[in-house]
């Protein structure tokens, strides 16, 4: 059987670094909250706790991108210039990070593209408020697939938990697991199948594309009864071009363009989104692609995105 080799590429991209699990450990401090000086879980404690959690079932590769690098530097360094500053006298930590455990054993296909199981999460410290009293603390974690030819993520609902507040790292243990146990990996690779089975035409994927820079502008009481297109006029800019020129999802003959290229000329726009609306967007590509194939078939209250 033939291996296909994928060129690899950045999960996302925006303003993130890509880091090492040994960085994150050796080379960063922990915030805390400041009125009772209780650490946080640091980003390494995170990862850390997912890869236990799923690493008796699963072998895996990770990857971490940060982004919002924090500087300080030590006590005795409070007068030196900057340029005078020694290695171990700089304190650094990331204000964001992202990351993904792919778990290559379980792949499936997808209109030719090949899929592998993916766990991941999203840790954000502008969410806390850190000077305060510790509290709970705020997560966003995944199971879903990556596209292994553009490295797109594929989340659905019962695989995101966008707003996970734990207490400690055992919290965070058991409510990773739980997400994990009722994700439906065989109804998520079903639906994502059915993407492929529909189509725009060239009219059709205008008047979308026309329609969802008009979303980003309307009166407030008329976007209430429209389902939420969490994409901006960037990513919307983005779409269009890749509509033309992306290799791997660009339109099909006479301008048509099936739903699962669709999606994941979303997924790929929506890797220049910074660490903290990432996955959210990431899970709304898919409500949005899902939405569109229902129009096409008659039912949805999408339809305004076609009229």
């Amino acid at each position: 059987m033939e291996v296909i080799q994928y060129e690899h590429k950045p999960f996302i991209e925006a303003n993130t670094q890509a880091v090492n699990l040994y960085h994150l450990k050796n080379d960063c401090i922990i915030p805390v909250f400041s009125k009772d000086n209780e650490k946080t879980i640091a980003h390494q404690e995170f990862i850390d706790v997912v890869m236990n959690a799923a690493q008796k079932v699963f072998p895996m590769q990770t990857e971490i991108r940060v982004s919002h690098q924090i500087k300080g530097r030590t006590p005795d360094a409070i007068h030196l210039n900057v340029k005078d500053l020694l290695d171990h006298q700089k304190t650094i930590y990331y204000e964001r990070m992202a990351f993904i455990i792919r778990i290559p054993g379980i792949t499936d296909i997808v209109n030719g593209n090949g899929l592998s199981l993916t766990i991941g999460g999203v840790r954000s410290y502008n969410l806390e408020n850190l000077y305060n009293k510790k509290a709970l603390e705020r997560m966003k974690f995944f199971i879903g697939f990556q596209n292994q030819i553009c490295c797109n993520l594929c989340v659905s609902t019962d695989g995101f938990k966008e707003d996970m507040r734990v207490s400690g790292t055992q919290d965070l243990y058991s409510k990773t697991l739980d997400v994990m146990q009722n994700y439906n990996a065989e109804l998520h690779l079903k639906e994502m199948k059915e993407l492929t089975h529909d189509s725009l035409s060239e009219h059709q994927f205008a008047q979308l594309i026309g329609r969802s820079r008009l979303y980003q502008h309307l009166p407030k009481p008329k976007k209430l009864n429209i389902p939420l297109l969490n994409f901006n006029d960037s990513h919307i800019n983005t779409i269009a071009k890749d509509y033309y020129e992306d290799k791997n999802f660009c339109r099909q003959e006479y301008g048509r363009i099936n739903l699962w290229y669709l999606y994941n000329l979303f997924t790929q726009a929506n890797k220049s989104s910074y660490i903290d609306t990432f996955l959210d967007r990431n899970l709304n590509a898919f409500e949005f692609s899902k939405g569109i194939q229902k129009t096409l078939n008659g039912n949805s209250d999408y339809c305004w995105f076609l009229s």
